[in-house]
């Protein structure tokens, strides 16, 4: 069991430990930016406006029900508009407080959003398969890179699934959440590490539901390659890495 000791430590609150410690914040250092730059001659396309038009299924009760992790996926696409709901529903940007921190759709401690959203696309319409970066700023797709045999790297990448081997290379998207820990980090110091892991808990959850909400099924997934999906996704490792993914297509009937 003294293996166990340090990671349920990690689980608990620290509040005690962090309340007497000095955070960059509080040492007036610049807050970081709370996207990741990018540059101007980069493919960008702007997705649809986001409306409830797109959702077939309007009974949050049903939806909450019904969700399950789903990883058998029909052959049919998601439209454009499907996946910009997508993005929206799991990062999309509502507003801003008093403050200039945006309010998103969903909870993050103390407005942080520590996530960068790439996409690995192989079925969606109008759309080129290939690795792509959501831009919650301005709501739009980055492309990033054209990869040969997208579904090899993907089924690479996500390694032995326990429970159906090899379904995530068959979703239409999958999703990979990555961590910019110093967005926590500024603001939060020691503490940040638990609390980017309860958030990004909240952002697949709504992938779930939303999904469910369109006739599609979503399967968060927490086995996969760490070395192989940073060095596809030019991530350092350390200031940038995944943290998660979340397969998505419409349900085989």
């Amino acid at each position: 069991m003294s293996r166990y000791v340090q990671q349920r430590n990690f689980l608990k609150s620290n509040f005690l430990e962090f309340k007497n410690i000095k955070t960059d914040k509080i040492k007036g250092l610049p807050k970081p930016p709370i996207v990741k730059p990018y540059t101007s001659i980069s493919p960008i396309i702007n997705l649809p406006k986001v409306s409830e038009d797109v959702v077939k299924r309007q009974n949050i009760y049903e939806c909450i029900k019904d969700r399950r992790s789903t990883r058998f996926y029909s052959e049919e696409c998601l439209s454009l508009t499907e996946l910009s709901y997508l993005l929206w529903a799991t990062q999309g940007i509502t507003g801003t407080n008093k403050a200039g921190l945006t309010l998103r759709t969903v909870p993050c401690s103390g407005a942080t959003h520590t996530f960068e959203t790439y996409l690995f696309i192989t079925r969606v319409d109008g759309i080129q398969k290939g690795v792509y970066r959501y831009l919650p700023v301005d709501h739009q797709l980055l492309f990033m890179l054209d990869l040969d045999d997208i579904d090899q790297h993907i089924d690479a990448i996500t390694l032995d699934q326990p429970f159906v081997p090899n379904f995530a290379k068959k979703a239409a998207v999958v999703f990979a959440w990555s961590t910019v820990p110093y967005r926590s980090e500024w603001k939060y110091d020691i503490s940040a590490h638990k609390k980017i892991l309860i958030d990004v808990g909240h952002v697949c959850q709504n992938l779930y539901l939303a999904s469910e909400s369109i006739g599609a099924g979503a399967c968060a997934i927490g086995i996969y390659d760490q070395k192989l999906i940073d060095e596809v996704l030019d991530l350092d490792g350390e200031e940038e890495f995944v943290l998660y993914l979340g397969a998505v297509g419409k349900k085989r009937k």
